[in-house]
């Protein structure tokens, strides 16, 4: 079975984003990127179920600028076997939308005819959560969203999703799309030897023409703000004080 694992590259999450001084978007300057977190669960789930011997190959697939590529030899280092680029303009970056990189991967899904695609829930730049749904609609194919537990079956799998009430499964006929959630693994750190590997293994670079889509956006972003600074608490001697304070701020009445 092969399995299709999409990633983004986005800023490293231990890096607290600045907005650019005009408001129209995060200032990626000089800024540390790597892989979205979640797509790096869905490469290790990836590889697990490939030593478990379900899965014979892993294909990673990146829609970004050129230096998504970095991104993508960092999934080959985890241990997918190759990988695809669709690049786009370096002004574009990662700001291609959520229906646009569904029909791109619906196209390579249509090319590859893998058995599973195993993506990230969520990219933590844009939060949109929507390329999964996205993709299953398109390709006419089940999904198993938010995903703790991924358990390959013959020709079905079986997901474990974390849902507001707990935990719910679902079993899905394959091919399926299934996105990730924090708690299904906690992904490898690539060794050194993986990551010279990873340089000789091969990585096709395409361009959305290919697919026959047009990437240009359909939403307009009028604005972009810090969030407001949040002000500092205060101590109360007593109960009484604490009251009073509530009742001030119309809390109670």
């Amino acid at each position: 079975m092969k399995i299709l694992v999409p990633v983004k590259r986005v800023i490293d999450y231990n890096v607290r984003p600045r907005v650019k001084s005009d408001g129209s978007g995060v200032d990626l300057a000089n800024v540390k990127m790597s892989m979205n977190p979640f797509d790096e669960i869905a490469v290790e789930e990836a590889v697990r179920l490939k030593e478990k011997g379900a899965a014979t190959e892993i294909v990673a697939v990146s829609i970004g600028p050129a230096k998504a590529s970095e991104t993508l030899r960092t999934a080959l280092a985890m241990g997918a076997d190759r990988a695809v680029l669709v690049e786009v303009p370096e002004e574009v970056g990662s700001a291609v939308e959520p229906l646009a990189v569904a029909k791109i991967l619906n196209a390579i899904f249509a090319e590859e005819q893998p058995g599973l695609v195993l993506m990230g829930k969520q990219a933590i730049d844009d939060d949109s959560n929507q390329t999964g749904q996205m993709l299953a609609a398109l390709a006419g194919r089940p999904q198993g969203t938010f995903a703790s537990k991924v358990e390959v079956e013959g020709d079905a799998v079986t997901v474990t999703r974390e849902v507001d009430g707990g935990l719910e499964t679902v079993r899905l006929q394959l091919p399926a799309i299934v996105t990730t959630d924090l708690r299904l693994n906690e992904p490898r750190y690539a060794s050194l030897p993986n990551i010279m590997k990873a340089k000789k293994k091969p990585l096709e670079t395409r361009s959305p023409a290919d697919f026959g889509v047009d990437i240009t956006p359909r939403l307009k972003v009028l604005k972009v703000e810090e969030p407001p600074v949040r002000q500092a608490g205060s101590l109360v001697s007593s109960v009484d004080e604490l009251v009073d304070k509530l009742k001030d701020l119309g809390v109670v009445a």
